[in-house]
């Protein structure tokens, strides 16, 4: 049996780390290099995806001083080899990171390039400021987009603006980004972290469970439907949750049939008002 992350224990140099009840925020922390992502960095980011393997959380992503990530380390990226390549060193943890229980929320701001970018792919929720930059540059450093980006933008964006991002190192604003859904929100940088928190939050208004397995649905593969939709739902329809959130959502319905017919406010005849 694994060894149980405690977050609050774990020493971090390259990320900054709030935990709270229902949710961790993560802040890329090497402003001198633009947030670049670094072996470091990838480290502490294992550390905090064994967290949340073991104790599912929605999981905020975003950098410090106005930039998400500029990219990998270049002084780094240099260096590696042929070997280095295979080990996946960027995609293993944006493999880890996307196939996190809950939700991963990605709030960018300024340069989210290359590395940066793919793992603002990686994630389930993309918003942004004003000042976003977001693309792949890779080929014109004489490699390519190797963690993600080869295989997710298309997905996300559509093949046509793919290709121009990958082959053409086209980089997008934000309200380019926006049009092609690869952000859904621009807030101002002061705002920023406060959408991602109530993002959050709306996000803990629903039921866990039936968030973890509806992600984990959503990116089953083509073959795996229906069967897996089935399968799914059979295991919500005997949670406790299904029965008390359904229960709650009749009582409230009919709370507000009898204040409607009496005309007493709903709010007054409902626990929660709604």
């Amino acid at each position: 049996m694994a060894t149980a992350v405690d977050l609050a224990s774990e020493e971090f140099t390259a990320l900054l780390v709030e935990e709270r009840e229902d949710r961790v925020m993560v802040l890329l922390n090497r402003p001198g290099v633009k947030n670049a992502i670094d072996q470091q960095m990838v480290d502490e980011l294992h550390t905090v995806c064994a967290a949340l393997e073991q104790n599912p959380k929605v999981l905020i992503i975003a950098g410090v001083e106005g930039v998400f990530a500029s990219g990998a380390d270049i002084a780094q990226l240099r260096e590696r080899r042929r070997d280095d390549a295979l080990q996946g060193i960027n995609s293993t943890i944006f493999v880890r990171i996307a196939k996190l229980p809950m939700p991963v929320i990605a709030a960018l701001d300024g340069y989210c390039l290359g590395g940066g970018a793919e793992l603002a792919y990686a994630a389930d929720f993309r918003i942004g400021t004003p000042n976003v930059r977001i693309g792949n540059p890779e080929t014109g450093l004489g490699i390519l987009a190797a963690a993600g980006a080869s295989w997710r933008l298309k997905e996300l964006v559509g093949e046509p603006l793919a290709k121009q991002i990958l082959l053409a190192g086209l980089v997008l604003g934000a309200e380019e980004a926006k049009a092609a859904n690869l952000i859904t929100e621009i807030h101002d940088p002061a705002d920023l972290l406060e959408a991602a928190h109530s993002l959050a939050s709306r996000i803990g208004r629903q039921d866990p469970l039936a968030v973890r397995i509806t992600k984990s649905v959503f990116h089953a593969p083509a073959e795996a439907h229906p069967l897996i939709d089935q399968l799914a739902q059979g295991i919500l329809f005997e949670s406790q949750a299904k029965f008390d959130r359904m229960q709650a959502f009749l009582d409230r319905s009919a709370a507000r049939k009898a204040g409607a017919n009496s005309g007493t406010p709903a709010s007054a005849n409902s626990a929660d008002g709604k």
